[in-house]
């Protein structure tokens, strides 16, 4: 055959791909082929292209990703058949695709990461963090010589900052405060504060002001430096000794600014009763903190995922004893899936939901899924999503895949979940890119 003969045939059969491309595709038979696959180790994956033709298959690392279990470099395989992805060990690979050996139709860069399971939760635990100073949630007025004056406001102080330093003492308790005020005031000597704002650090200097009604020296602030609540576990990891709950960031009551823990923990709690969620009335699990309960865990941080720290054992009434797969942002679908929560006492149950809208995300955000509760038991026992249940961990096909976070209000069965994959980045069990990362720190 000679040259100008073999060029034609080869432009016919890559027009013919071609054509056989697009009508795939109008059909909605040709999935979108990634650029990126990432893959844990131990857990296969098939690339379906559903084309009659054969082509060269090439592996930069097949000691990382074998294809169709051969540990070769080359191989020739039919697309209408689907390609079967081993990963081997963690690493990165490049997958290059040729139609006839010669024509170039893809590159997939393969990221195989370390095998990770958690054992998830669904809990109800209670919550107590006290925060890193601190936190102004108010003004008032100090009756001073005859003049009303709030010393904290004339110094600049506003509503939410965070007060870490006075006279450069660090403060733990708010009950160390009356103590460090009155001994400025009497000394007739300006308190040097250091507080945060914003996530910067500034200085000021504020003056305390008597009160003659009570004999004390005020500050003219509302303060506080702890908060408590309900909230359910969304995970724990064995291996790591690490664990996650809420799905969303503990901010206080009043500013609405999120909680810097200084410390914390969460407790056992049992549900007491439940108040129905109605349109436009979110409803809330009661619960109370179970008397002698043993501490679970520590809290070290909190961030827009929820809580994250230290917990040494899995807790009591698991759905699960060992742990599952979890699975990335770009494995969840549309379809149905169920939670692990409590409706009554401490006893975890599944419950059916379907998710409605899956969101994709190539860094972290809240507001991942869009799910409805379709188990008439739950929405009989609780009208949908109430408060507390934020953090119930969602499964879908056998692996983890995010959690409960808000409800909406006007459509108590509907609500919005978080991806897991983001919580295991802040738990610091999954290494995300440092796009993601520097994205992620910003939101905090």
């Amino acid at each position: 055959m000679n040259r100008n003969l073999r060029k034609r045939l080869l432009g016919l059969l890559s027009a013919f791909t071609f054509c056989a491309l697009i009508t795939s595709a109008a059909n909605g038979q040709f999935p979108v082929f990634p650029d990126e696959l990432r893959l844990f180790q131990g857990q296969g994956k098939q690339l379906r292209l559903s084309l009659p033709v054969q082509a060269k298959v090439s592996v930069d690392r097949p000691d990382v990703v074998m294809v169709n279990g051969q540990a070769t470099p080359t191989m020739t395989v039919s697309l209408g058949e689907p390609l079967n992805l081993s990963p081997v060990s963690s690493g990165e690979a490049k997958l290059r695709m040729k139609l006839f050996g010669q024509i170039p139709l893809k590159t997939v860069k393969v990221n195989v990461i370390p095998d990770l399971k958690v054992i998830p939760g669904g809990q109800t635990i209670g919550v107590k963090v006290k925060s890193a100073g601190i936190l102004v949630v108010g003004h008032h007025q100090v009756t001073n010589e005859g003049q009303k004056v709030s010393p904290g406001e004339s110094a600049g102080i506003q509503i939410g900052d965070l007060i870490t330093h006075m006279n450069g003492i660090e403060l733990k308790d708010v009950k160390d405060v009356s103590d460090i005020a009155a001994r400025a005031g009497q000394g007739k000597k300006p308190l040097k504060l250091t507080y945060k704002r914003g996530g910067q650090t500034f200085t000021t200097s504020l003056s305390p002001a008597f009160d003659k009604s009570d004999g004390a020296w005020r500050l003219g602030l509302y303060i506080r430096d702890s908060a408590a609540g309900v909230g359910t576990l969304t995970f724990y990891a064995p291996d790591q000794g690490v664990y996650g709950a809420l799905g969303h960031v503990i901010t206080d009551m009043n500013t609405q600014t999120p909680i810097v823990v200084g410390s914390g923990q969460i407790l056992q709690s049992s549900v007491t009763s439940i108040s129905k969620s109605e349109s436009g009335e979110p409803g809330e699990k009661r619960a109370h903190f179970i008397k002698e309960g043993k501490t679970l865990g520590n809290i070290e941080r909190n961030t827009p995922f929820g809580i994250f720290g230290k917990m040494e054992q899995n807790p009591e009434h698991s759905v699960y004893n060992e742990g599952i797969p979890v699975a990335f942002a770009e494995e969840v679908k549309e379809g149905p899936a169920e939670i692990l929560t409590v409706v009554e006492g401490q006893r975890v149950e599944r419950f059916k939901i379907e998710i409605v809208h899956v969101s994709r995300q190539n860094a972290p955000e809240t507001k991942g899924l869009v799910i409805r509760i379709t188990d008439p038991r739950l929405v009989e026992k609780t009208g949908g999503i109430v408060q507390g249940m934020s953090g119930s961990p969602i499964i879908q096909n056998g692996k983890l895949i995010g959690a409960v976070t808000h409800v909406f209000v006007n459509d108590p069965r509907s609500g919005y979940g978080c991806f897991i994959e983001w919580m295991l980045q802040d738990a610091g069990i999954l290494k995300g890119n440092s796009n993601q990362l520097s994205q992620n720190l910003k939101a905090s």
